[in-house]
């Protein structure tokens, strides 16, 4: 159970430091309890406080980590029943379904063509992350196989799918080394599968037929010292596990019940007798509340809007989408091609650069850091003053890049111009366009 602003400052060290960024212990323990600070901000707490304020404020939905390296990837960790409340934190991850019976060849070719799937989207990479490989057959030497090649032979994580203990034990000493999520500890198999996942500090999914069945299994194995898991209420009629999704995360968030405080697995491909159907069923499970999401298959028509769903409700509604200061290259500039500057919004960028670069003018675009504000938002809000313009230019080196002493403003902050003149007495300041529509236009006629 969560404890309070005043429990929590019992437990802290009362030294007043400032160290954390606010003036007193006690006002650091109540933005602790608030989940508006991070324990690590306090230097000086003790081992055992530490252990019990962790466990105290650690979010009601455990987060869990899935694969190892680079494509390495956390579900979970969430605190809010609606984004807009706080923001939703983990997004869920794709998974698509192979059987272990599939031939080595077969299984190549699609892993070749699934590691080709990735979107660019206001600069991020979109792409899903998981096989799940199912045992069809009960061969442990094939789906140990077939378990390796995938480690092996792509950028995917894993997810291992069976009901038999060898089966399991063969495919985890194959790709263990991937750190896959096992699948599935049952009222059965929770010992044998529960011991396989701690002696190789594993994530284990866990199934029963009901939301009130997960229960005394989640018990039983966080009992074992697993905490790591991930649940599966077995439901596989579309209203019963929408259903089941929701008061799972209701009971972890409202009740604080911590048997059922893990994310959750969801099989859309067991729900419908197509792509076309599963794709419909995959968009409820990411916003309600899916952690792994398992398709039949990964296709561009079906992957591209879930991946854009994803991105859409998994981004943080109270922190605008920012791209990186500095200087972009459009249309392979040199040193006489204009100069631009901009905010970093990330929509005022990626409509700029598209503009410019449908003019097929070469061009010089800085992008000046405004926290992710508009153009007028930023200027209103001083974030895109004249003296801040000018000292950027003078600081992001386009000096060394651009001969022609000339930078184009926008027109919506053309008040800044005296300012930016001040501070760049070298340079000729243009106040641009108001639209972005304009641009190619005025590119053209200079």
């Amino acid at each position: 159970m969560a404890l309070t602003g005043i429990q929590i400052f019992k437990l802290l060290p009362k030294t007043n430091c400032k160290e954390c960024g606010v003036p007193t212990c006690l006002a650091f323990a109540m933005n602790l309890a608030s989940g508006k600070a991070e324990l690590d901000s306090c230097p000086y707490v003790s081992d055992e406080a530490r252990e019990q304020l962790a466990e105290a404020s650690a979010p009601p939905i455990r987060p869990v980590k899935i694969g190892k390296g680079v494509r390495q990837f956390a579900v979970g960790g969430e605190t809010v029943l609606y984004r807009h409340e706080k923001t939703f934190f983990n997004p869920p991850g794709f998974a698509a379904l192979v059987n272990s019976d599939i031939a080595a060849g077969d299984l190549e070719k699609k892993l070749k063509v699934w590691n080709a799937i990735q979107y660019e989207r206001v600069g991020l990479n979109l792409r899903p992350q998981l096989v799940a490989l199912k045992d069809v057959s009960g061969d442990a030497g094939a789906f140990a196989e077939k378990a390796k090649l995938v480690a092996e032979k792509s950028e995917f994580n894993l997810v291992l799918m069976t009901e038999k203990e060898d089966v399991m034990k063969a495919g985890v000493e194959a790709a263990g080394f991937k750190r896959p999520l096992l699948y599935a500890a049952t009222e059965a198999t929770a010992d044998a599968f529960g011991a396989i996942a701690k002696e190789n500090d594993l994530p284990l999914a866990v199934k029963a037929d009901s939301v009130e069945a997960l229960i005394p299994l989640t018990d039983k194995l966080t009992g074992m010292g697993l905490k790591d898991l991930i649940i599966d209420s077995g439901s596989r009629e579309v209203k019963k596990a929408l259903e089941d999704q929701v008061i799972i995360r209701r009971a972890a968030l409202k009740q604080s019940n911590r048997s059922l405080g893990f994310p959750t697995i969801t099989f859309p491909c067991e729900m419908a007798g197509n792509l076309d159907m599963e794709t419909l069923i995959a968009g409820m499970f990411v916003a309600k509340y899916g952690a792994i999401i398992v398709l039949s298959d990964f296709t561009g028509e079906s992957l591209f809007p879930l991946l854009l769903e994803r991105l859409n409700i998994y981004t943080d509604p109270q922190r605008p989408m920012t791209v990186t200061e500095g200087i972009y290259e459009i249309n392979e500039p040199t040193a006489d091609s204009p100069v631009l500057v901009t905010t970093n919004f990330a929509l005022t960028y990626f409509i700029v650069s598209g503009e410019i670069e449908a003019s097929r003018v070469p061009t010089w675009l800085l992008i000046k850091d405004s926290e992710g504000l508009s153009v007028m938002t930023a200027w209103a809000a001083g974030k895109f003053a004249g003296d801040d313009v000018g000292m950027f230019v003078k600081k992001c080196g386009i000096s060394d890049k651009a001969s022609k002493k000339e930078i184009v403003i926008p027109g919506y902050a053309a008040a800044i111009a005296g300012d930016v003149e001040e501070e760049l007495p070298d340079w000729k300041v243009i106040v641009g366009p108001r639209e972005a529509s304009l641009i190619p236009a005025f590119l053209k006629q200079k």
